[in-house]
């Protein structure tokens, strides 16, 4: 059994010089909003439905290139975000299910696919680490511009680091949810520390078509 493929140059230098330019100044990008598994990191993310994906590359067009590349066609449901690791960091053993603030009874995504944006040449730990209940299947040195997938059913860490800022990558959670499970999903929203809030606020278009909210 595959648990996890790796795809290494995946995009252009180009692109990814410039993705990481846009995260790191986008206005969202703070302290993560994600659980407290994630020690020490910075980010922040997108809940989104795949029928609204147009709303997403048009808020965040710098995603579109990695979205199209990584999005299962199977899956209707994701959950983005842009992680930050640096001197410091580290994940705590989890499995995804970072949709289950809306849907209680949300399964583990199909897969997770991880882009390796950014990854100092100093860099010291922070492994990506993945287990089946039984044992370690698989850990993975991050390599920059690698595209990643791995099943979402694995329980992931990453190792502390020690050594080396600024270990950029960016999550995508994929689910296929069934019909009752999709109307609990946001439409589109992003989540982030910088609103006390955290942003939570659906995209949702009027009746002239203007997209209203953020």
């Amino acid at each position: 059994m595959s648990y996890f493929q790796q795809y290494p140059q995946s995009f252009s230098p180009t692109y990814l010089s410039k993705l990481k330019g846009h995260i790191l100044n986008c206005k969202y990008f703070t302290v993560n909003n994600l659980n407290r598994d994630f020690v020490n990191t910075k980010g922040f993310s997108l809940v989104f439905r795949r029928s609204h994906l147009s709303l997403v590359e048009q808020d965040f067009p710098y995603f579109k290139p990695y979205l199209n590349r990584a999005m299962l066609p199977e899956c209707n449901a994701f959950y983005l975000n842009p992680l930050l690791l640096q001197t410091g960091s580290q994940v705590d053993p989890h499995i995804d299910r970072s949709l289950r603030s809306y849907c209680k009874t949300i399964a583990p995504p199909l897969m997770v696919s991880v882009l390796y944006v950014e990854v100092p040449l100093d860099l010291v730990g922070g492994e990506l680490i993945l287990r089946s209940p039984k044992r370690q299947v698989g850990k993975i040195s991050p390599q920059v511009n690698t595209l990643l997938f791995f099943q979402g059913d694995l329980t992931h860490s990453v190792n502390p680091v020690t050594r080396g800022n600024s270990r950029l990558s960016l999550v995508c959670e994929q689910y296929c949810l069934d019909d009752l499970q999709l109307e609990e999903i946001p439409e589109f929203q992003v989540e982030s520390r910088i609103n006390q809030s955290k942003n939570k606020v659906k995209k949702l278009t009027n009746s002239h078509g203007k997209i209203n909210g953020l």
